[in-house]
């Protein structure tokens, strides 16, 4: 049995050079058409294959899915990743058997070819889980040094608890919406530095925060515990999410509580899932913790992910500019201690639940993850390709968010994560 990860692996599908989805990987997600209704898919070059259709005609006959084909015909990813790891890996293991280039059984059976491949280009693609949870981590030194040293002491960026605690809220979960979905500017309160009194209104300071959010695909009972060398069993795999922020609301309302209007009010996912088994060959060792995390935390080995990240923004009607590069490898807090945190005083987890890494920056100002650290704040405006400028985002602008990881030829790609802004209510 052919390894799924084998870079010698190639399909009888033809797949463009660079494109996010060879055959190593396989991505789960969630599509919609008018005639088959809400089907499971699978990602393969510029195609999906529908995995309800596929079951029909027998191709997962064998696996031992307990309730096959009707996990294949939900709107979430969630009845299928409650299946379990044995029941994933099995799929993502028939799919690339019946794909490889020597594989006749789909490819010569030209009335399962029809049902089983669409083109991409011919499905809405759904949010691919229905999180009841969502967590939003704080887990670059790089962006909270970048934070601290805007906000409070140059010298003391970093709050007293920050290397010691994978610091992280609680956010809402019913403004988490698809790539593509639009995002409404939000009103709310905001007070300037040399005002008496707030006023209300739309934000003024909107931004995206570049992420990575695990989906959680194993659950525990309320009360229990996850050691660290079991926190990536309860993962499913990874997906790319802008944290979108209104940057004069958050700062005005996050004392003392912290963040609340200011963060809820949209977060857009990408639509694909990236299992942890695609992601295995980009495993890399993070950064050196210092000091060292208390025993419950403490980790050895590859537990962070070579994961390439670009934002761009594209002005209404206008060409897309590269704004930022950067690379999740370097996150200080691995998506292992993040759970295994998140869990350590009995808070319940559940399939489907999103936890989201935090802003992704790099060293380098190119390789920040915020249009906060982008343009110091507002100070630095960014020039785009036509020549205007931005310090926050305008109506009518649109970011895309990419990610992937190379090793040779193999490109293990998340596709994107799009949202174009609205106008505030009332505007």
């Amino acid at each position: 049995m052919a390894n799924p990860n084998d870079p010698a692996l190639h399909s009888w599908i033809d797949i463009p050079p660079h494109s996010d989805f060879p055959i190593q990987n396989l991505p789960f997600g969630v599509f919609y058409t008018e005639d088959r209704g809400t089907r499971v898919g699978v990602a393969i070059g510029e195609y999906v294959l529908d995995l309800y259709a596929a079951s029909q005609f027998g191709y997962f006959r064998g696996l031992d899915l307990p309730t096959e084909p009707k996990v294949f015909r939900r709107r979430s990813l969630n009845a299928f990743i409650k299946l379990g790891r044995p029941a994933w890996r099995a799929v993502r293991q028939r799919v690339s058997e019946i794909l490889r280039h020597d594989n006749g059984e789909l490819r010569d059976q030209e009335e399962a070819m029809r049902e089983c491949l669409l083109r991409q280009r011919d499905v809405r693609m759904l949010r691919p889980v229905k999180p009841q949870n969502y967590t939003d981590f704080y887990s670059s030194i790089e962006h909270a040094t970048n934070v601290g040293t805007m906000f409070r002491d140059p010298s003391n960026a970093l709050l007293p608890n920050w290397k010691w605690i994978p610091i992280g809220y609680h956010g809402r979960t019913s403004s988490i919406v698809v790539s593509g979905t639009d995002i409404r500017r939000p009103n709310g309160q905001r007070k300037a530095p040399d005002a008496q009194v707030p006023t209300f209104g739309p934000s003024q300071q909107l931004d995206f925060e570049l992420e990575v959010s695990m989906v959680v695909g194993q659950g525990t009972e309320m009360g229990q515990t996850v050691p660290l060398a079991e926190a990536e069993d309860h993962v499913f795999g990874l997906i790319l999410f802008n944290d979108w922020s209104a940057r004069d609301l958050q700062s005005w309302e996050y004392v003392p509580l912290g963040p609340f209007l200011g963060k809820n009010f949209g977060s857009s996912v990408s639509p694909w899932v990236v299992t942890l088994d695609a992601l295995e060959p980009f495993r890399v060792a993070g950064p050196v913790q210092e000091p060292e995390p208390l025993p419950y935390l403490q980790q050895t080995g590859a537990h962070n992910f070579d994961i390439q990240l670009e934002v761009s923004l594209a002005p209404q009607g206008g060409p897309e500019t590269v704004i930022s590069r950067t690379n999740y490898k370097d996150m200080y807090w691995s998506m292992a201690q993040q759970l295994t945190h998140h869990a350590s005083n009995g808070c319940p987890l559940e399939v489907g639940d999103l936890y989201a890494s935090g802003t992704i920056s790099g060293a380098t100002p190119d390789a920040y993850g915020s249009m906060l650290e982008l343009t110091w704040r507002g100070t630095k405006p960014l020039t785009l390709a036509d020549g205007s400028q931005r310090k926050f985002i305008l109506d009518g602008d649109t970011v895309v968010m990419r990610g992937f990881c190379q090793r040779g030829e193999v490109r293990i790609g998340f596709g994107e994560v799009r949202g174009t802004v609205l106008p505030a209510h009332g505007e």
